[in-house]
């Protein structure tokens, strides 16, 4: 009887399986070999893969390199085709501007405006305080009746005073305060004068009183007690003075009336306001009325005087009358 070899008691291989690959070790259970694929794809392709294929990420990198690489193109074209124009119109190349630029010309420009003003207070408290330009000498315009000593004593201003420290409106009112004077203006002449221009009052009534007769300007105001000049017509009103009504409205018949006619009135009356007349100088008689139409009044006296007569009526313009 014949013994049994070993290859009789051998196992029969599995169908499919490749010889040598039962030893091998089994495959892990867990093993994701699609994410290792997956991997694989989005990073480099494989030697046998076909060299169009990318994934979206590398496709989304190379479009914006793409896009950048036309911009760049773009601007340095555009730069060349300025540069070329300027060359052709003659123009140097724009200086690229520094920020700070806009900085430094705004401290320029503060630097600059602070120091004028330290010069000019400086400037303004040397000419306040130091006599630099002082009163030196005092020009008085409009001398009349009134003395340059009057207009002095009553500026009082102290020579060498700095012409900043005087209050020209206080030196015009104390000027005013002369009785002949109507109104008086102070100005500054630098280096060092003071003008001082005054303007004197034009007597235009007078009236007796007993120490003397007294001159009154237009305005009714009583300014000086001194003979009056040939030819000032007399006042006869009560209470004469700048705030009286009949003086007011014998005086505005005055200053209304023609040169011709004025230089021929010797005397006013004003008792009240409504009845004004007036006494020429070669006695005959003029009866004005009220102020009402003075001026119509005055242009038909004027034209009436040339007709003979003694009393000329004049308080209704639009019948004029002589007697």
């Amino acid at each position: 009887m014949t013994e049994p070899t070993d290859t009789d008691d051998a196992p029969e291989p599995v169908p499919g399986e490749v010889a040598g690959e039962a030893d091998a070790e089994p495959e892990a259970p867990n093993a994701e070999p699609e994410a290792t694929t997956e991997a694989a794809t989005e990073g480099e392709p494989d030697a046998g893969s076909p060299t169009d294929f990318e994934g979206p990420r590398r496709r989304a990198r190379r479009e914006r390199e793409e896009r950048r690489a036309a911009q760049a193109r773009a601007t340095a074209i555009e730069d060349a085709r300025r540069a070329a124009k300027r060359k052709v119109e003659g123009r140097a190349a724009d200086t690229p501007k520094t920020p700070a630029r806009g900085l430094i010309r705004g401290l320029k420009v503060l630097l600059w405006t602070a120091g004028l003003s330290i010069v000019v207070v400086g400037l303004g408290l040397l000419l306040y305080f130091t006599p630099i330009m002082a009163a030196r000498s005092t020009v008085i315009v409009g001398l009349g009746a009134v003395t340059q000593e009057e207009v002095e004593q009553a500026a009082a201003v102290k020579p060498g005073t700095p012409l900043l420290q005087i209050n020209t409106d206080s030196v015009a009112e104390r000027v005013a305060t002369i009785r002949r004077v109507a109104s008086a203006r102070v100005q500054r002449e630098y280096p060092s004068t003071l003008r001082i221009t005054i303007v004197e009052r034009v007597p235009v009534v007078v009236k007796d009183y007993p120490d003397g007769p007294h001159l009154f300007d237009r305005d009714g105001v009583d300014f000086a007690t001194a003979p009056p000049p040939p030819g000032l017509p007399y006042l006869d009103a009560d209470k004469p003075g700048p705030s009286d009504l009949p003086t007011k409205a014998a005086l505005q018949v005055l200053t209304a009336l023609r040169p011709e006619v004025a230089g021929q009135v010797a005397r006013i009356a004003a008792p009240s306001v409504a009845s004004i007349t007036l006494t020429l100088a070669d006695g005959r008689e003029v009866i004005w009325g009220t102020t009402d139409r003075t001026d119509e009044k005055a242009l038909k006296l004027g034209a009436l005087l040339t007709q003979p007569g003694r009393t000329y009526d004049v308080s209704s313009p639009d019948l004029p009358t002589v007697k």
